[in-house]
């Protein structure tokens, strides 16, 4: 008999192949996911359609299945690694008799955990209320008002529509407290712009390895776990580079496949200053079979928020998982492209501090040569290709 965990919700994971042909990585990712919110995977269900159900996203067969396996583990959730609209959502729950989520809500709920700063819980509120706004109907139903009857009877506004109303006034006020922050980032951006000194960013497909590329550099001590998404509020330090003096090195919010836009869009005002960085550190790890993929995903995030532009750095981490030695690789014009290390062994970080040194005497050489009145970035024709890959 399933012995019930301590701790943790117990749930259920269903994966569906839509033609994709991946099912294996996007199972241990969503499974990553569900550990990474404090869930107990007791179960796991996946299979093909050629297309989503229109009622349930799986089909009634795929839907008796994860019930009884429901039954079997006496779960209290079921997670879709899928997209699932409010109907579909209800009606699995209808017919579950638990708790139905999708990935946009897990992943909602992550942020919604690791959110630190002021800014972040901003950022997630919003991004979470957006999501919210399409699902009322589901927790509020019961409190129908135009019915009547005693302590019933009001203006002729439904508690739903009450609802939404407060709702959108709640957005609207998140909204310019962002925009509040976003300009005062702004004026922080121009400033390092006009200096001499480098600014960067580490970006990569999340669990890449960027805090803990981070705290070896600058010897910083974010928290780092083997989980999805341990990071979400930017963290920036200074990193002395000897004859090139210091710059300004920033952690940030790792990307995933399928990144909720809600997100993304409540995140502009931290992501932006991505778009605004001299040059990326983009992280990947390197031991990861999926690495291509995770690869394109960042890349188009990227694009999504402005940055595609900004010139890449690949650092190629986790070299202590394939048994390759540190190197630095270059171009046919002696740009540098790609930079093998280990962050959490330290192999490799020798490398990288040289290859940094080589970018911000870059900058600092076209500074002098060419004052701006506005940012300075570096020219991506001049120091290296934005478009690496393995």
């Amino acid at each position: 008999m399933f012995e019930r965990p301590d701790a943790g919700e117990r749930a259920v994971i269903v994966q569906l192949d839509l033609g994709s042909g991946d099912v294996a990585e996007q199972l241990e990712e969503v499974r990553l996911l569900a550990e990474s919110a404090g869930a107990v995977v007791c179960g796991e269900i996946h299979g093909r359609r050629h297309s989503p159900d229109a009622a349930t996203y799986a089909g009634k067969g795929k839907v008796q299945e994860v019930a009884a396996e429901v039954a079997a583990h006496e779960a209290d959730l079921v997670i879709f690694n899928h997209a699932l609209s409010p109907g579909q959502e209800r009606n699995l729950e209808r017919t579950l008799q638990c708790r139905v989520i999708d990935r946009t809500s897990l992943i909602l709920d992550i942020f919604a955990q690791r959110a630190q700063s002021s800014e972040g819980k901003l950022q997630v509120e919003l991004a979470q209320l957006d999501h919210l706004a399409t699902r009322l109907v589901r927790g509020w139903t019961h409190l129908e008002r135009q019915k009547g009857g005693i302590g019933l009877r009001g203006p002729g506004e439904t508690q739903l529509e009450t609802d939404r109303r407060l709702l959108g006034k709640r957005v609207k006020l998140l909204k310019e407290r962002l925009v509040r922050l976003e300009r005062q980032r702004g004026v922080q951006r121009k400033a390092r712009g006009r200096s001499e000194i480098l600014n960067v960013s580490l970006v990569g497909y999340t669990n890449a390895g960027k805090s803990t590329l981070f705290n070896a550099l600058t010897h910083a001590g974010a928290f780092t776990a083997n989980q999805l998404f341990a990071t979400l509020d930017t963290t920036s330090r200074k990193l002395w580079l000897g004859e090139a003096g210091n710059i300004v090195i920033s952690d940030t919010v790792g990307f995933i496949r399928d990144l909720p836009h809600a997100l993304v869009a409540a995140f502009h005002a931290t992501l932006e200053a991505t778009a605004q960085a001299d040059l990326l550190l983009h992280v990947v790890d390197s031991a990861s079979s999926a690495r291509e993929d995770q690869i394109a995903e960042v890349d188009k995030v990227l694009a999504e928020i402005g940055a595609g532009e900004v010139p890449q750095l690949m650092v190629l981490n986790k070299l202590d998982l394939t048994g390759l030695p540190p190197a630095v690789e270059r171009d046919e014009y002696d740009r540098i492209t790609r930079v093998r290390v280990s962050a959490k062994c330290g192999d490799g970080l020798p490398l990288l501090r040289e290859a940094l040194t080589e970018m911000a005497l870059e900058k600092l050489q076209i500074v002098r040569d060419r004052p701006l009145a506005g940012n300075v970035s570096l020219n991506p024709e001049n120091i290296l290709d934005s478009g690496s890959s393995l």
